[in-house]
């Protein structure tokens, strides 16, 4: 009896262990289930809980731009920031535009190591894809990055893909562009222009002719930029026309709505509406100092809502946007800005983690936007910000480098003069804007890289003269600027775009 006694009693003992261990067992294995989870989640929160299970890193982000006098200060609030939440600090790394070429070539040729940098498809994106510059971010986006696509939604992630990977993040910002001008609004108020609604060439040459006769000290249209525009607004990466029906690469130069665009350029220089220096003054900057000085009326944009709101700032005088052609979306839309990782990033995981915190994060975006609250901004509201007392555009420490370079544009906050359903405004935009047909195509130049240099120098002896209206006979410039382009290789250009064009069709809805 003693002995059953005692088997019982061993019995009962085992079964209390076991009663104990296995929701011991049960809980560890929670444990580790929820800890996988937070180090897979790309939320902030999330991140922040396993910071202290990353080792400290530093990253780099570098974008064109000049080095502000408090970029160290706007520098060390964001290290401070994500220390706490995916344990790394930052170094920004701004290079002005002159330099960016020759720079930032030298430092992929050397294999300099860097995390971040801005890309776009008019910026050498699918050249640095093909020489395997940046990294493929299809994993990462994934994991560390998956609040991205939510946010950007598929019509920027797929028309900014590479054969169908990802490799630059875009910004979510507009995804169309609207084309014309915007406006000393001084002047418009003294003549009483009417700029509601789109407006045509022919209204916007009434403006410009009343300008001239009124106004001997002011120049009607500053620069050639308005040539980029209208090609912009009339054909996608200017090899398919935006009225054309099927997938067919044309030459520009043949087409006769081209040409008499070109031939209106030369009256509008005849007419002395532009500036004396037509010919250069958008690329050195003399443009904007024109109208900012308020020197000139009418400077061309490509537009989105609250684009003349957002240069009034950065002006410093109060402009109004005028449309001369409805919003149109391309593939340079969605490439249009982004940030991609490079290969020589020793931490790309972090890196993504980052990138995924500008989508998600307005605190940390708002940072690198806008500066330090209190000292480069103070918030007027949720949403809303203004220059501190004392501090003005002149003054600032921190001039914003270009919200349009990064993240989620949409969670970036808004200056005093804007309209506050700004962002409501870029959905509708967005919506209603014409796709092109040749959305999320992108041009591999490998094939044809020495002839695009060729053609390329080519373009510069005869472009930006035609642009400006600066030569007296256009079809005979046209016909010789057609022999030499020819000569250089451009139809072995045109035969590789087709080529390209008609394999991404096959593929492509």
């Amino acid at each position: 009896m003693v002995q059953l006694k005692k088997k019982m009693y061993t019995l009962l003992a085992l079964l209390m262990v076991a009663v104990l261990v296995l929701p011991a067992c049960g809980s560890s294995k929670s444990n580790d289930s929820n800890k996988t989870a937070g180090e897979n989640s790309s939320t902030s929160a999330n991140q922040e809980e396993g910071a202290t299970d990353l080792k400290p890193y530093k990253l780099t982000l570098v974008y064109p731009g000049d080095a502000q006098k408090d970029l160290a200060l706007v520098q060390e609030e964001m290290s401070k920031y994500l220390t706490e939440k995916i344990n790394a600090t930052i170094e920004l790394k701004p290079i002005d535009w002159g330099s960016w070429t020759d720079k930032t070539n030298l430092m992929k040729i050397s294999g300099e190591s860097f995390d971040l940098m801005f890309t776009a498809g008019w910026f050498g994106y699918g050249l640095d894809v093909s020489k395997g510059q940046f990294l493929d971010l299809t994993d990462l986006l994934k994991n560390q990055g998956k609040d991205i696509p939510t946010v950007l939604g598929d019509d920027f992630i797929k028309g900014s893909q590479i054969n169908g990977k990802s490799y630059g993040v875009p910004t979510k910002k507009e995804f169309a562009q609207g084309f014309g001008f915007v406006l000393n609004k001084a002047l418009v108020d003294k003549y009483h222009f009417n700029t509601e609604g789109v407006k045509t060439l022919e209204e916007m040459e009434e403006m410009f002719k009343t300008i001239k006769e009124n106004e001997p000290d002011i120049v009607p249209v500053v620069s050639n930029k308005f040539a980029n525009t209208w090609g912009a607004a009339n054909y996608d990466n200017s090899i398919i026309s935006r009225d054309s029906k099927e997938l067919k690469v044309i030459d520009t130069l043949e087409d006769p709505k081209f040409v008499d665009f070109l031939k209106r350029m030369r009256q509008w220089n005849l007419n002395g509406w532009f500036d004396k220096d037509v010919v250069t003054s958008d690329t050195s900057g003399q443009a904007d100092n024109m109208l900012k000085s308020g020197k000139a009326f009418a400077l061309a944009q490509s537009l989105k809502p609250g684009k003349d709101k957002e240069m009034s700032v950065t002006m410093g005088i109060p402009l109004v946007q005028v449309e001369t052609a409805l919003p149109y979306t391309t593939t340079g839309e969605a490439n249009g800005a982004m940030l991609a990782i490079s290969r020589t990033s020793k931490d790309p995981e972090r890196a993504m983690m980052f990138l995924n915190m500008l989508y998600t994060d307005a605190k940390l975006l708002n940072m690198l936007d806008w500066g330090v609250e209190g000292k480069h901004y103070v918030k007027i509201s949720d949403n809303m910000i203004d220059y501190p007392e004392g501090v003005t555009a002149d003054t600032q420490g921190y001039a914003s480098p270009g919200g349009w370079m990064f993240g989620n544009q949409f969670i970036s906050y808004l200056w005093a003069n804007e309209d506050p359903d700004k962002w409501e405004q870029f959905e509708k935009f967005n919506a209603s804007a014409e796709r092109s047909i040749a959305l999320g195509f992108t041009f591999d130049e490998t094939p044809v890289k020495a002839e695009l240099a060729a053609v390329g120098n080519v373009d510069k002896e005869f472009q930006m003269v035609l642009n400006a209206g600066a030569i007296d006979d256009v079809e005979g410039t046209i016909a010789k600027y057609k022999a030499k382009r020819d000569a250089a290789g451009f139809q072995k250009i045109q035969e590789e775009r087709q080529r390209q064009l008609d394999e991404w069709a096959k593929t492509s809805k």
